[in-house]
């Protein structure tokens, strides 16, 4: 406790001091510059069910279908989970008021989601592991500078790719119970958020905060996986807060 509050003493200090005087920020007037990023985020889907998703699900291998696999389900729900990203910023200036920005980023974050049976047991988890080549291209709106300090709107599109080895996320060789649940390999999101340029004596630091969702569901349904089967859609969601240095 004691650390914390040192840490939150010194970081007020040094935005009392930035305000004091006029630091930097030689950055914002070059076409080009750039930086990196520190993210966390947490994630979790939109869950869009079947009708019948409470049915029971019965192993369509079998032909005809032999018994149930469970008697059917109570509900299904995601959970959120944290995650952490590192990345490169290119930014672009455009006016004195707008910048396009490119932030590539390398991101780890787990999805999970839960199932409750009808039948008493423990909760069936699916816990889908990715790691993720996100690259978003956004519009910076920013405000006029007030001495060391600047507010910022941002907005853009996010091209999403999944580089999980596919072997580790094979269904072959499973029985239909122990079978994981797909997500596609690339999807596409749009983005909004607000953040602050922060000008210190030798660089710029920019907390922010976004939101982001996908167009598109990200499910990919397999005939016979008793995960996938009860669901329409899922939207995967994101809640990114990001440190900048550039």
């Amino acid at each position: 406790m004691k650390k914390t509050l040192i840490l939150l003493i010194a970081f007020f200090g040094i935005i009392s001091s930035s305000k004091a005087q006029s630091w930097g920020g030689g950055v914002d007037d070059k076409d080009f510059h750039f930086g990196f990023t520190f993210q966390i985020l947490s994630s979790e889907y939109k869950v869009l069910k079947k009708p019948d998703w409470r049915d029971p699900y019965y192993d369509l291998t079998q032909n005809p279908p032999g018994e149930a696999l469970h008697n059917g389900l109570r509900s299904i729900n995601t959970q959120e989970k944290l995650g952490y990203g590192l990345g490169f910023v290119v930014n672009k200036r455009m006016s004195s008021h707008t910048d396009l920005l490119l932030t590539p980023t390398l991101v780890f974050n787990d999805r999970i989601l839960n199932y409750y049976l009808l039948d008493p047991g423990p909760v069936r988890q699916q816990v889908i592991q990715s790691t993720m080549v996100d690259i978003p291209l956004g519009i910076k709106l920013k405000s006029d500078r007030r001495k060391n300090f600047r507010a910022y709107m941002i907005g853009g599109l996010k091209y999403s790719m999944d580089i999980t080895s596919a072997k580790k996320r094979s269904n072959e060789g499973r029985t239909a119970m122990e079978m994981l649940l797909q997500n596609k390999k690339n999807f596409l999101s749009y983005e909004a958020g607000l953040g602050m340029d922060l000008y210190f004596e030798y660089f710029k630091m920019s907390p922010e905060i976004k939101y982001s969702s996908t167009f598109n569901s990200i499910l990919e349904h397999d005939g016979n996986n008793p995960y996938s089967n009860p669901l329409n859609k899922l939207m995967l969601r994101h809640v990114t807060f990001s440190l900048f240095f550039e």
